[in-house]
């Protein structure tokens, strides 16, 4: 990586009351707001899990969302679908994931996917989940492009990266 290492001077812990919410700003006036006004909610009510990216436990350098979800196989393209059974699929959703506008260019984003693939992953374990499942909000689809999600065909914002390739990530 480089300039600074995000496993040196950033960690990722559940959102608390402790972070400062309302000063996180990223550009996308939908994921301030729920950041600010809509995350802790779906935590208590088991909706999302928020995972917060800080480095004093206080300031969110950035955060994601995580969550069960469902696909059907006849969603997926073609070479993934094959040989899926046709009753609902479990998926892990990441349903928002955005950094701080002031650090925007340091590959926090990608450090917060490799982390929120890292988790659904190691959960996969224990609660079955075929794959991530992402619907990528306005310039972020080429982010997850790059990083071998596919785009359904139906909804090419919708993005799909299985867990077995998620694992080679992970798995040496």
């Amino acid at each position: 990586m480089i300039g600074k290492n995000p496993e040196i001077e950033y960690r990722i812990e559940p959102l608390g009351t402790r972070h400062d919410r309302a000063a996180f700003f990223c550009g996308v006036p939908a994921l301030d707001i729920y950041l600010q006004r809509q995350a802790r909610q779906d935590m208590e009510r088991n909706l999302a899990a928020v995972f917060i990216l800080t480095s004093d436990g206080k300031t969110v350098a950035g955060f994601y969302t995580l969550s069960a979800h469902s696909i059907q196989a006849a969603e997926l393209p073609e070479k993934l679908a094959k040989k899926l059974p046709r009753f609902p699929l479990p998926v892990t959703l990441l349903g928002r994931m955005a950094v701080s506008q002031s650090l925007h260019g340091q590959r926090l984003g990608e450090f917060l996917l490799m982390h929120a693939l890292e988790r659904a992953w190691l959960a996969s374990q224990q609660v079955a989940s075929w794959a991530v499942v992402v619907d990528a909000k306005a310039g972020a689809r080429d982010f997850y492009l790059k990083h071998d999600f596919a785009p359904l065909p139906s909804q090419p914002d919708r993005l799909v990266l299985p867990m077995r390739t998620i694992e080679k990530l992970f798995v040496s």
